[in-house]
């Protein structure tokens, strides 16, 4: 057990936990949550292993599915106590989004991708399983949620490992320190309503093709 893979599980628990959290608010099933959090869970280190090359760790390792079970047994059991809290799916994103950006370009740069590449691939292992849950759960993906800063946390984060990796400072202490500052800076974002400005001007709405 390193410090890497207990970050990735936590990661994994957590974004677990807001897909189970997810599939409880739309009525699904047991069956239904442990799926739509293993997916959310899992989906983006699946991207980013099959980008590189490399077989998935979630496969190659057993153990990544340990906290699926874990989120959606606990969801199934106490949904309706943490369901009070409006905002408890976020919260949890957040958690997710901050481990599995800075792990993802951990795994990147060790992987010998350079460090453009590196920080696109951690933002893709953040955004990808919140992503991959919102399509599947027939709901508008928070990353293109115009009053919302899903992304730029997530950039954030992958630019300050990359940094500190080729300034020789990256370690483990670096690794939770990056990822407790991308966790904080989501969160604000959510309390104070932090958003990119948009373009000036209204822009016409054409209607979908038949």
């Amino acid at each position: 057990m390193t410090w890497g893979l207990l970050l990735d599980l936590l990661g994994t628990f957590f974004f677990a936990i807001s897909g189970s959290l997810l599939a409880a608010q739309r009525g699904f099933d047991i069956v239904g949550s442990l799926l739509l959090g293993s997916l959310t869970g899992l989906g983006g280190g699946v991207i980013r292993d099959v980008i590189i090359g490399v077989p998935p760790a979630a496969f190659a390792q057993p153990i990544h599915f340990v906290p699926p079970v874990l989120a959606a047994v606990l969801v199934f059991f106490v949904s309706g106590i943490v369901q009070r809290f409006s905002r408890t799916l976020l919260v949890f994103d957040a958690g997710g989004l901050a481990v599995f950006c800075t792990t993802g370009t951990v795994t990147a740069l060790s992987a010998g991708l350079n460090p453009v590449a590196a920080v696109l691939l951690g933002v893709t292992t953040g955004v990808g399983g919140g992503l991959l849950r919102d399509v599947v759960a027939n709901r508008d993906p928070q990353l293109f949620n115009p009053r919302d800063l899903y992304a730029v946390p997530a950039f954030l984060g992958a630019v300050l490992i990359a940094g500190l990796w080729y300034l020789g400072w990256y370690g483990p202490i670096a690794l939770y320190a990056v990822a407790v500052v991308v966790f904080v800076f989501r969160v604000l974002s959510l309390k104070f309503g932090w958003r990119i400005p948009h373009a000036h001007g209204s822009w016409p709405r054409h209607p979908d093709p038949a």
